[in-house]
Protein backbone atom coordinates (compact mmCIF):
# COMPACT_ATOMS: atom_id res chain seq x y z
CA UNK A 1 0.00 0.00 0.00
CA UNK A 2 1.34 3.51 -1.00
CA UNK A 3 2.44 6.05 1.71
CA UNK A 4 1.30 9.02 -0.37
CA UNK A 5 -1.53 9.23 -3.24
CA UNK A 6 0.17 11.89 -5.38
CA UNK A 7 -1.85 13.09 -9.06
CA UNK A 8 -1.19 15.38 -11.39
CA UNK A 9 -3.36 17.97 -13.52
CA UNK A 10 -2.85 21.27 -14.81
CA UNK A 11 0.76 21.83 -13.97
CA UNK A 12 0.14 21.28 -10.10
CA UNK A 13 0.47 17.83 -7.68
CA UNK A 14 -2.04 17.01 -4.96
CA UNK A 15 -0.28 14.41 -2.68
CA UNK A 16 -2.04 13.05 0.42
CA UNK A 17 -0.49 11.09 3.09
CA UNK A 18 -2.67 7.53 3.14
CA UNK A 19 -4.22 6.96 6.52
CA UNK A 20 -4.14 10.39 7.47
CA UNK A 21 -6.16 14.07 6.49
CA UNK A 22 -2.65 15.45 5.83
CA UNK A 23 -2.27 16.40 2.11
CA UNK A 24 -1.46 19.67 0.00
CA UNK A 25 -1.12 20.62 -3.76
CA UNK A 26 2.19 21.66 -5.11
CA UNK A 27 2.61 23.85 -8.73
CA UNK A 28 5.25 21.80 -10.86
CA UNK A 29 6.48 25.41 -11.98
CA UNK A 30 7.22 26.30 -8.47
CA UNK A 31 8.98 22.62 -7.77
CA UNK A 32 10.83 23.39 -10.64
CA UNK A 33 11.94 26.94 -10.07
CA UNK A 34 12.79 25.83 -6.42
CA UNK A 35 14.93 23.13 -7.90
CA UNK A 36 16.65 25.18 -9.99
CA UNK A 37 17.43 27.80 -7.45
CA UNK A 38 18.58 25.65 -4.68
CA UNK A 39 21.29 23.70 -6.73
CA UNK A 40 22.48 27.68 -7.93
CA UNK A 41 22.30 28.42 -4.53
CA UNK A 42 24.49 25.28 -3.69
CA UNK A 43 26.78 26.37 -6.36
CA UNK A 44 27.60 29.92 -5.22
CA UNK A 45 27.86 28.74 -1.82
CA UNK A 46 30.62 26.51 -3.08
CA UNK A 47 32.48 28.68 -4.66
CA UNK A 48 32.25 31.59 -2.30
CA UNK A 49 34.22 29.52 0.43
CA UNK A 50 36.65 28.21 -2.51
CA UNK A 51 37.49 32.53 -2.57
CA UNK A 52 40.27 33.50 0.14
CA UNK A 53 43.82 34.29 0.41
CA UNK A 54 44.28 30.59 0.28
CA UNK A 55 42.70 29.42 -2.74
CA UNK A 56 40.73 26.33 -3.30
CA UNK A 57 38.82 24.04 -6.01
CA UNK A 58 35.36 22.71 -6.00
CA UNK A 59 37.19 19.17 -5.89
CA UNK A 60 38.64 20.23 -2.19
CA UNK A 61 35.53 21.90 -0.83
CA UNK A 62 32.92 19.74 -1.86
CA UNK A 63 34.31 16.89 0.15
CA UNK A 64 35.57 18.84 2.97
CA UNK A 65 31.79 20.15 3.82
CA UNK A 66 31.47 16.83 5.17
CA UNK A 67 34.77 16.00 6.43
CA UNK A 68 36.36 14.53 4.09
CA UNK A 69 40.53 15.91 3.02
CA UNK A 70 43.52 16.75 4.50
CA UNK A 71 43.33 18.59 7.69
CA UNK A 72 44.79 22.18 6.59
CA UNK A 73 41.58 21.75 4.16
CA UNK A 74 39.17 21.12 6.63
CA UNK A 75 40.70 23.52 8.97
CA UNK A 76 40.57 26.65 6.22
CA UNK A 77 36.51 25.02 4.88
CA UNK A 78 35.04 24.33 8.12
CA UNK A 79 36.25 26.79 10.57
CA UNK A 80 37.15 30.07 8.89
CA UNK A 81 35.17 30.14 5.49
CA UNK A 82 32.08 27.78 5.91
CA UNK A 83 30.57 30.26 9.17
CA UNK A 84 30.59 33.27 6.14
CA UNK A 85 29.35 30.98 3.82
CA UNK A 86 26.14 29.98 6.28
CA UNK A 87 25.31 33.28 7.66
CA UNK A 88 24.99 34.60 3.91
CA UNK A 89 22.80 31.81 3.87
CA UNK A 90 20.44 32.09 6.38
CA UNK A 91 20.56 35.78 6.30
CA UNK A 92 19.09 35.22 2.69
CA UNK A 93 17.02 32.85 3.46
CA UNK A 94 15.41 35.12 6.37
CA UNK A 95 15.12 38.39 4.77
CA UNK A 96 13.51 36.10 2.02
CA UNK A 97 10.78 35.08 3.59
CA UNK A 98 10.23 37.89 6.17
CA UNK A 99 9.42 40.34 2.89
CA UNK A 100 7.23 37.60 1.19
CA UNK A 101 5.05 37.52 4.18
CA UNK A 102 5.14 41.54 4.49
CA UNK A 103 4.29 41.81 0.61
CA UNK A 104 1.30 39.40 1.00
CA UNK A 105 0.22 40.40 4.20
CA UNK A 106 0.06 43.98 3.02
CA UNK A 107 -0.89 43.14 -0.19
CA UNK A 108 1.95 46.11 -1.46
CA UNK A 109 5.09 44.92 -3.17
CA UNK A 110 7.03 47.78 -1.89
CA UNK A 111 6.08 46.20 1.80
CA UNK A 112 9.52 44.95 3.42
CA UNK A 113 11.19 44.81 6.88
CA UNK A 114 13.31 47.78 5.78
CA UNK A 115 9.59 50.03 5.05
CA UNK A 116 8.54 49.32 8.22
CA UNK A 117 11.18 50.23 10.41
CA UNK A 118 12.17 46.67 12.00
CA UNK A 119 15.98 47.10 10.03
CA UNK A 120 15.93 50.88 11.19
CA UNK A 121 15.47 49.84 14.96
CA UNK A 122 17.99 47.54 14.77
CA UNK A 123 20.23 50.33 13.22
CA UNK A 124 19.45 52.44 16.28
CA UNK A 125 19.88 49.80 18.83
CA UNK A 126 23.30 49.01 17.83
CA UNK A 127 24.70 52.99 16.84
CA UNK A 128 23.35 53.53 20.12
CA UNK A 129 24.99 50.68 22.14
CA UNK A 130 28.17 51.98 20.01
CA UNK A 131 28.27 55.44 20.84
CA UNK A 132 26.85 55.23 24.28
CA UNK A 133 28.77 52.36 25.18
CA UNK A 134 26.43 50.17 26.62
CA UNK A 135 26.53 47.52 24.29
CA UNK A 136 30.08 46.15 25.47
CA UNK A 137 28.16 43.05 27.10
CA UNK A 138 25.31 42.53 24.88
CA UNK A 139 27.21 42.42 21.12
CA UNK A 140 26.24 44.09 17.67
CA UNK A 141 23.63 40.64 17.42
CA UNK A 142 21.72 41.22 20.96
CA UNK A 143 21.40 45.01 20.39
CA UNK A 144 20.49 44.74 17.12
CA UNK A 145 17.67 42.12 17.85
CA UNK A 146 16.57 44.18 21.15
CA UNK A 147 15.77 47.36 18.81
CA UNK A 148 14.01 45.45 15.99
CA UNK A 149 11.74 43.84 18.47
CA UNK A 150 11.44 47.02 20.27
CA UNK A 151 10.67 48.99 17.16
CA UNK A 152 7.96 46.15 15.17
CA UNK A 153 6.04 45.90 18.65
CA UNK A 154 5.33 49.50 18.89
CA UNK A 155 4.49 49.82 15.12
CA UNK A 156 2.13 46.75 15.76
CA UNK A 157 0.82 48.62 19.23
CA UNK A 158 -0.03 51.96 17.19
CA UNK A 159 -1.74 50.08 14.58
CA UNK A 160 -4.06 47.99 16.21
CA UNK A 161 -6.29 50.75 16.77
CA UNK A 162 -9.05 49.91 14.06
CA UNK A 163 -7.37 46.56 13.32
CA UNK A 164 -3.79 46.39 12.06
CA UNK A 165 -4.50 46.11 8.36
CA UNK A 166 -2.02 46.24 5.92
CA UNK A 167 -2.11 49.88 5.00
CA UNK A 168 -1.48 51.22 8.45
CA UNK A 169 1.29 48.81 9.54
CA UNK A 170 3.37 50.01 6.26
CA UNK A 171 2.38 53.87 7.01
CA UNK A 172 3.13 53.37 10.49
CA UNK A 173 6.17 52.21 10.21
CA UNK A 174 7.39 53.81 7.55
CA UNK A 175 7.33 56.86 10.11
CA UNK A 176 9.03 55.05 12.74
CA UNK A 177 11.52 54.28 10.49
CA UNK A 178 12.45 58.05 9.43
CA UNK A 179 12.29 58.57 13.25
CA UNK A 180 14.84 55.79 14.14
CA UNK A 181 17.09 56.91 10.88
CA UNK A 182 16.70 60.22 12.18
CA UNK A 183 18.05 59.06 16.07
CA UNK A 184 20.67 57.33 14.58
CA UNK A 185 22.04 60.09 12.70
CA UNK A 186 21.95 62.39 15.55
CA UNK A 187 24.17 59.47 17.48
CA UNK A 188 26.69 59.35 14.69
CA UNK A 189 27.22 63.21 14.47
CA UNK A 190 27.95 63.07 18.07
CA UNK A 191 29.72 59.85 17.89
CA UNK A 192 34.12 60.23 17.98
CA UNK A 193 35.86 59.46 14.87
CA UNK A 194 36.55 55.77 15.87
CA UNK A 195 32.74 54.88 17.33
CA UNK A 196 31.49 56.40 14.26
CA UNK A 197 33.87 54.49 12.39
CA UNK A 198 32.56 51.38 13.55
CA UNK A 199 29.29 51.62 13.91
CA UNK A 200 29.35 53.13 9.74
CA UNK A 201 31.05 49.32 9.64
CA UNK A 202 28.13 47.40 10.34
CA UNK A 203 25.57 50.14 8.99
CA UNK A 204 26.14 48.98 5.29
CA UNK A 205 25.47 44.71 5.92
CA UNK A 206 28.77 42.45 5.77
CA UNK A 207 29.50 39.26 5.83
CA UNK A 208 32.96 39.72 6.99
CA UNK A 209 34.98 38.55 9.92
CA UNK A 210 31.73 36.08 10.44
CA UNK A 211 31.92 33.34 12.41
CA UNK A 212 30.53 30.29 14.49
CA UNK A 213 29.37 32.78 16.85
CA UNK A 214 26.73 34.88 14.20
CA UNK A 215 25.83 31.39 12.70
CA UNK A 216 24.06 29.39 15.98
CA UNK A 217 21.78 31.91 17.36
CA UNK A 218 20.68 32.86 13.38
CA UNK A 219 19.87 28.78 12.45
CA UNK A 220 18.41 28.22 15.50
CA UNK A 221 16.05 30.88 15.22
CA UNK A 222 15.19 29.70 11.24
CA UNK A 223 14.38 26.01 12.92
CA UNK A 224 11.98 27.49 14.61
CA UNK A 225 10.34 30.63 12.90
CA UNK A 226 10.48 29.09 9.47
CA UNK A 227 8.51 25.97 9.72
CA UNK A 228 5.83 28.27 11.82
CA UNK A 229 5.70 30.52 8.70
CA UNK A 230 5.14 27.83 6.34
CA UNK A 231 2.19 26.23 9.08
CA UNK A 232 0.73 30.23 9.03
CA UNK A 233 1.02 29.65 4.88
CA UNK A 234 -2.72 28.70 4.06
CA UNK A 235 -4.09 32.02 6.39
CA UNK A 236 -1.52 34.04 4.78
CA UNK A 237 -3.11 33.58 0.97
CA UNK A 238 -6.25 34.36 2.44
CA UNK A 239 -5.11 37.31 3.66
CA UNK A 240 -4.01 38.19 0.18
CA UNK A 241 -8.04 38.61 -0.49
CA UNK A 242 -8.47 41.35 1.78
CA UNK A 243 -9.65 41.39 5.98
CA UNK A 244 -13.14 41.20 5.01
CA UNK A 245 -12.93 38.39 2.83
CA UNK A 246 -10.44 36.28 4.90
CA UNK A 247 -12.74 36.70 7.77
CA UNK A 248 -15.48 35.19 5.96
CA UNK A 249 -13.31 32.04 4.99
CA UNK A 250 -13.13 31.24 8.49
CA UNK A 251 -9.53 33.06 9.01
CA UNK A 252 -8.76 34.63 12.54
CA UNK A 253 -7.49 37.91 10.86
CA UNK A 254 -6.25 39.67 14.17
CA UNK A 255 -4.69 36.46 15.36
CA UNK A 256 -3.00 35.73 12.02
CA UNK A 257 -1.69 38.84 11.55
CA UNK A 258 -0.30 38.98 14.58
CA UNK A 259 1.55 35.76 14.56
CA UNK A 260 2.74 36.42 11.11
CA UNK A 261 4.15 39.61 12.40
CA UNK A 262 5.89 37.82 15.22
CA UNK A 263 7.56 35.24 12.82
CA UNK A 264 8.45 37.95 9.53
CA UNK A 265 9.72 40.38 12.42
CA UNK A 266 11.83 37.88 13.85
CA UNK A 267 12.96 36.47 11.05
CA UNK A 268 14.51 40.02 9.67
CA UNK A 269 15.75 40.75 13.51
CA UNK A 270 17.93 38.23 13.84
CA UNK A 271 18.64 38.08 9.91
CA UNK A 272 19.81 41.97 10.50
CA UNK A 273 21.50 41.27 14.07
CA UNK A 274 23.65 38.85 12.45
CA UNK A 275 24.89 40.19 9.51
CA UNK A 276 24.00 43.99 9.78
CA UNK A 277 21.07 45.55 7.38
CA UNK A 278 22.05 44.17 3.91
CA UNK A 279 19.49 46.26 1.84
CA UNK A 280 17.01 45.34 -0.69
CA UNK A 281 16.91 41.57 -0.20
CA UNK A 282 13.71 41.81 1.96
CA UNK A 283 12.50 43.35 -1.16
CA UNK A 284 13.45 41.94 -4.22
CA UNK A 285 13.79 38.46 -3.78
CA UNK A 286 10.23 37.75 -2.96
CA UNK A 287 9.08 40.01 -6.58
CA UNK A 288 11.84 37.94 -8.32
CA UNK A 289 10.24 34.74 -7.16
CA UNK A 290 7.05 36.02 -7.53
CA UNK A 291 7.64 36.24 -11.30
CA UNK A 292 9.60 33.00 -11.90
CA UNK A 293 6.81 31.19 -10.15
CA UNK A 294 4.05 33.10 -12.19
CA UNK A 295 2.14 32.82 -8.75
CA UNK A 296 -0.32 35.30 -7.17
CA UNK A 297 1.75 35.57 -3.81
CA UNK A 298 5.53 35.41 -3.30
CA UNK A 299 6.24 31.86 -2.32
CA UNK A 300 7.99 31.75 1.20
CA UNK A 301 10.65 28.99 0.22
CA UNK A 302 11.35 30.29 -3.33
CA UNK A 303 11.59 33.76 -1.93
CA UNK A 304 14.05 32.09 0.77
CA UNK A 305 16.10 30.90 -2.25
CA UNK A 306 16.12 33.53 -4.43
CA UNK A 307 17.24 35.70 -1.40
CA UNK A 308 19.74 33.16 -0.39
CA UNK A 309 21.46 33.16 -4.00
CA UNK A 310 20.90 37.30 -3.41
CA UNK A 311 23.06 37.75 -0.73
CA UNK A 312 25.81 34.86 -1.40
CA UNK A 313 25.93 36.01 -5.20
CA UNK A 314 26.49 39.86 -3.81
CA UNK A 315 29.33 38.45 -1.51
CA UNK A 316 31.09 36.78 -4.28
CA UNK A 317 31.26 39.67 -6.33
CA UNK A 318 32.13 42.14 -3.65
CA UNK A 319 34.95 39.89 -3.21
CA UNK A 320 35.68 39.90 -6.74
CA UNK A 321 35.85 43.70 -7.56
CA UNK A 322 37.64 45.14 -4.72
CA UNK A 323 39.45 42.18 -3.61
CA UNK A 324 41.42 43.77 -1.15
CA UNK A 325 39.36 46.59 0.05
CA UNK A 326 37.03 44.03 2.15
CA UNK A 327 33.76 45.41 0.32
CA UNK A 328 30.52 45.04 2.15
CA UNK A 329 27.84 43.22 1.01
CA UNK A 330 25.32 45.37 1.11
CA UNK A 331 26.82 47.90 -1.00
CA UNK A 332 26.29 44.99 -3.94
CA UNK A 333 22.75 44.53 -2.81
CA UNK A 334 22.16 48.59 -2.49
CA UNK A 335 23.51 48.91 -6.11
CA UNK A 336 21.46 46.00 -7.40
CA UNK A 337 18.50 46.64 -5.78
CA UNK A 338 18.09 50.25 -6.33
CA UNK A 339 16.71 49.46 -10.01
CA UNK A 340 14.38 47.11 -9.09
CA UNK A 341 12.89 49.68 -6.56
CA UNK A 342 12.43 52.48 -9.30
CA UNK A 343 10.97 50.03 -11.41
CA UNK A 344 8.40 48.41 -8.74
CA UNK A 345 7.60 52.57 -7.81
CA UNK A 346 7.05 53.24 -11.85
CA UNK A 347 4.77 50.08 -12.08
CA UNK A 348 3.28 50.44 -9.09
CA UNK A 349 2.31 54.67 -10.46
CA UNK A 350 1.05 53.02 -13.94
CA UNK A 351 -1.39 50.75 -12.09
CA UNK A 352 -2.57 53.60 -9.08
CA UNK A 353 -2.78 50.69 -6.98
CA UNK A 354 0.42 49.78 -5.24
CA UNK A 355 1.97 47.21 -7.77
Amino acid sequence: MALVELSTARGRATFRLAGSRISGVVSLRSLAVGTALALATFGVFCLGITTGDYPLTLAEVVPALFGVGDPGTLLVVQELRLPRALVGLLVGAAFGVSGAVFQTMTRNPLASPDMIGVIAGAQTAVVAGIVLGFGAGLGTQALGLLGALTVSLLVYVLSRGRGATGYRIVLIGIGVAWMCTSATDYLLAKAMPFEAQKAAGWLVGSLNERGWQHVRPLALAMAVLLPATLLLGRWLRTLQLGDAVATGLGTPVARTQLALLVTAVGLAAFGTSAAGPILFVALIAPQIALRLTASATPPPLVSALTGALVVMAGDLIARHVLPDDHLPVGVVTGVLGAPVLLWLLARANRTGSGG
